[in-house]
């Protein structure tokens, strides 16, 4: 009677602590693991997906256990699950956690590890936390088995034997033109490497072409809602268009007819050319040199060399006579005028009238610059006289030189 009611309190017992393991025996502390007493501390990471990642799971550092799971939250559509790590494991603060599995059918578990994209940083502390863009999780054997399953059932493996049949028959024959090709594949490529700078240069200046058009398309709409009314007005004129291109062209034809009909003439007016262009090329800088004393004419340029001033020295004698200025204007010839008639002299004074003239004093003028003279003397003629204007200087005297040239220019060239 004792033992059966031993019996039955120790099957109590064991229902008792069966049902208590099966409500919370993740909550239940394992003896021996690591991290375990003050010996720790906690470290928070965001998963976007656990799996079926549990509490005391393992966590690991290059494969070696250094802590366990704690805990695992939801918090709103993400897990948080809180590490509890050995003080002697240290990681830096940006490292990275990763969901890993034991072996193809084994259990989860948490691996910590340096960050491979960046530089290491700090040190990883006690209520730190590694946020989303540093975790993951690895691929699950459910996956890859189901993405293995979707390429042998209706994927593309049952073509790749066509594809390799069908490239085997492309290529058979121009192995020569395939190696070629390649080849000239190679050469291009090392060109664009080449000039990689160059087309950096082209790209950036695209972009600054594209950045300029991108804030100039107000007036790029503008222009184009214009372009509609202007299309309008050539389909309007459509007709006086096509009538000038016409024109234009029987023009074209006209001109082409009259350049092959004229095309000898105009090779002989060329040659005709010839000779003159040659006497003008061997002529050099003679006939610049003649044009100035064309413009200058009579005189040379370097006349006014010998002008001191604004004006030279000039005399002029004026005779009136009328049978001189007749006899100049004749030639020289007599034009035979009669002879007038003697005025008979007076027997007597006339008397003449008395005027009385106011006395006034006359201004002075003084000149402060005394006037220039010439200070070349050149010999002129004397008593030179054309139509009774007499120009010279008296006999035993001398002028300047443009004295001269201003009488042999009022004489025509005469000396």
């Amino acid at each position: 009677m004792t033992a059966r009611r031993l019996a039955t309190t120790a099957a109590a017992l064991l229902c008792a602590s069966s049902l208590t393991a099966c409500q919370g025996v993740y909550d239940l502390p394992l003896p021996g693991g690591a991290a375990t007493g003050s010996d720790a501390y906690r470290v928070t990471v965001d998963f976007a997906d656990v799996l079926d990642l549990v509490p005391q799971s393992s966590v690991k550092v290059n494969d070696v256990t250094v802590g366990a799971v704690d805990d695992i939250t939801l918090v709103g559509w993400h897990a948080r699950v809180t590490l509890r790590l050995q003080k002697s494991v240290h990681l830096p603060d940006n490292a990275v956690a990763e969901l890993r599995q034991t072996s193809l059918l084994g259990e989860k578990f948490v691996s910590l590890s340096p960050p491979t994209a960046e530089p290491p940083q700090g040190r990883l502390g006690d209520g730190d936390t590694i946020p989303l863009r540093r975790s993951g999780r690895n691929p699950e054997v459910e996956e890859v088995l189901s993405a293995l399953s979707l390429v042998l059932n209706g994927g593309g493996v049952a073509q790749l034997k066509t594809i390799n049949v069908e490239l085997t028959r492309a290529m058979s024959g121009h192995e020569a033109d395939i190696q070629g090709a390649i080849r000239q594949l190679d050469t291009f490529v090392g060109g664009l490497d080449a000039d990689k700078s160059e087309v950096v240069r082209a790209l950036d200046g695209l972009d600054r072409l594209s950045a300029r058009l991108a804030a100039q398309k107000g007036d790029i709409a503008t222009a184009v809602d214009n372009l509609g009314p202007g299309l309008k007005v050539l389909a309007d004129q459509r007709a006086q268009l096509t009538t000038m291109l016409t024109a234009l062209s029987d023009l074209g034809r006209v001109g082409t007819r009259v350049i092959n009909a004229s095309k000898a003439d105009t090779v002989a007016n060329l040659r005709a050319l010839q000779p003159i262009l040659t006497k003008l090329d061997e002529a050099g800088t003679n006939l610049p040199g003649a044009l100035e004393m064309l413009v200058t004419y009579p005189f040379p340029q370097a006349a006014t060399d010998g002008v001191q001033g604004d004006y030279t020295n000039l005399r002029i004698t004026a005779d009136i006579d009328l049978r001189t200025i007749l006899t100049n204007l004749n030639g020289g010839k007599d034009p035979g005028l009669p002879s007038l008639p003697p005025v008979p002299n007076p027997t007597g004074p006339l008397p003449l009238p008395t005027v009385t003239v106011p006395s006034v004093p006359l201004p002075s003028i003084s000149l402060p610059v005394p006037l220039p003279t010439s200070t070349t003397a050149v010999p002129l003629p004397s008593n030179t006289c054309v139509a009774g204007i007499c120009i010279g200087a008296p006999a035993g005297t001398t002028s300047g030189a443009y004295d001269t040239n201003l009488a042999r220019l009022m004489m025509g060239g005469l000396t």
